[in-house]
């Protein structure tokens, strides 16, 4: 079996009552950053210009959402690699946050092409880090994530940064990261459900250079979801004018003025080729009308710039897993695709819908694949995953008496789903776990159960179930 990174150490508790009552938290893959968001210092854009410049700061370079990894690596586990900010002035300029939000506001220009930076936090153990005194002084080694993938203005400026790089034998990750992610995809949702992300899709070969420590792949997460959200969000949902990142690259803005030509706009901080048709005027004439010296610079109205709707948020699509007991509390409830190579089974997921509690999403989601009835449902543990801008959350719940009966008749997603004994699932979760395809461990008998690795959450709900989460005290 190919080596496997360890999941994340949950956060101290100091013998809380909540431990005490429930059991030790569990972190899963993708969660346990070492880094302080500090977000209520993102719109500041002194303390922004700072962390940009400040020796400590590290900054992790993504192209095409690919992370820059060190190319030294132990039993194959892998680090990010970081860079400094001299190496990327000639890339991002001297300081694209000299001025504030409002200040960029007045002098955007959407010709003019900014690669996407992303603040990700600091990490406060670093003592000889940025000192910046706000409500309170924060301490710490700033972290930025910047989109590097060659584009416009700055396609020389990234080509020239790449190739030093190469030339040094450090390279971005080829295909997705974490032990072929489109597998462990599927281990997670089911088909009609992945069609909502299917655009996220690489099409490169599904190889790595290595696996992220648990602390590196949650760095990664924060700067891939968010440069990816960034990426994807262009234009404004309302007016369809091109939109602005703010606030360390957390939220991004509709502006009331584009210095540029209106005929001839561009989408900035994605790419100055993407231009959109003229706007159509009140009266339903789309052909440009005549502009007053004043108005050269003025958008039309548009209803993100008032009250309390003016800014996008980065998405998160809530998607529901869960390990589903029988009723008496000895079996668990697992499911395969069609595609999947023979015996790979895995617990049941899906999204869930609007207006739906988690709860709810379980039992629609065990009904519709499996028609297996749930009863209660208790939320275990969540894991974020970023490709592109999910959040797992895991839960358990148990059968009713009379709703045990397996019926793939409602729809036809599973290949399919059967009851295994906790003792099934107990040795294949100690010599059957991998990634799609990949050999089982030491001491698995070929024809038995095969489940997915330690660093999906799907492995840690089967792992907690038949260490007596429904039946015993909950070891979580």
């Amino acid at each position: 079996m190919p080596p496997q990174p360890s999941n994340p150490e949950p956060a101290p508790d100091f013998d809380s009552m909540l431990s005490r009552k429930f059991g030790k938290e569990v972190a899963n893959y993708f969660s346990g950053s070492p880094l302080n968001r500090v977000g209520f210092l993102r719109s500041d854009h002194k303390f922004l210009s700072a962390a940009l410049r400040h020796p400590s700061t590290s900054f992790l370079l993504c192209k095409d959402l690919q992370p820059l990894l060190d190319p030294e690596t132990k039993d194959g586990i892998a680090n990010l690699k970081y860079i400094k900010y001299e190496d990327l002035k000639a890339v991002i300029g001297q300081d694209p946050y000299a001025t504030t939000e409002e200040e960029m506001l007045g002098q955007y220009d959407s010709r003019h092409y900014v690669p996407q930076m992303v603040f990700l936090g600091i990490d406060e153990r670093v003592k000889d880090g940025l000192s910046y005194q706000g409500k309170n002084r924060y301490t710490g080694a700033p972290y930025f994530a910047i989109d590097i993938t060659p584009r416009a203005g700055v396609k020389e400026a990234c080509e020239t940064l790449i190739s030093s790089l190469a030339g040094k034998g450090i390279s971005f990750a080829q295909g997705r990261m974490l032990m072929n992610v489109e597998a462990l995809d599927d281990y997670h949702i089911s088909p009609p459900s992945r069609l909502r992300n299917s655009s996220s899709k690489s099409k490169s070969p599904r190889t790595s250079t290595g696996e992220l420590i648990p602390t590196q792949a949650a760095i990664y997460a924060e700067a891939r979801q968010l440069l990816d959200w960034n990426a994807r969000n262009p234009f404004c949902a309302q007016c369809g004018y091109p939109t602005l990142s703010v606030n360390g690259g957390f939220k991004r803005t509709c502006p009331p003025k584009d210095l540029a030509k209106l005929s001839a706009r561009t989408s900035s901080g994605v790419s100055n080729a993407l231009a959109t048709p003229p706007p159509v005027h009140a009266d339903g004439d789309a052909t440009p009308k005549p502009l007053t010296p004043a108005d050269d610079s003025e958008r039309p109205p548009c209803a993100t710039r008032k009250g309390v709707s003016n800014l996008s948020f980065p998405r998160t699509d809530p998607t529901v897993i869960m390990g589903v007991v029988n009723h008496k509390g000895d079996k668990l409830l697992l499911g395969r695709q069609k595609r999947w190579p023979p015996h790979w089974y895995s617990t049941l997921a899906g999204f869930a819908e609007p207006a739906e509690s988690i709860e709810e999403a379980v039992r629609r989601e065990v009904y519709e694949e499996a028609g297996v009835h749930v009863g209660r449902v208790v939320i275990h543990s969540t894991q974020p995953w970023p490709y592109p801008a999910n959040l797992m959350i895991g839960a358990i719940g148990q059968a009713i008496p009379s709703g045990e009966t397996i019926d793939l008749g409602n729809d036809p997603e599973l290949d399919d789903a059967q009851w295994f004994s906790f003792d099934e699932v107990r040795e294949a979760l100690r010599v059957g776990t991998s990634g799609l395809g990949e050999p089982a461990g030491e001491g698995y008998k070929e024809g038995g159960l095969r489940l997915p690795p330690g660093t999906a959450i799907a492995n840690q709900l089967m792992t907690s179930v038949v260490n007596g989460f429904v039946s015993g005290t909950p070891n979580l």
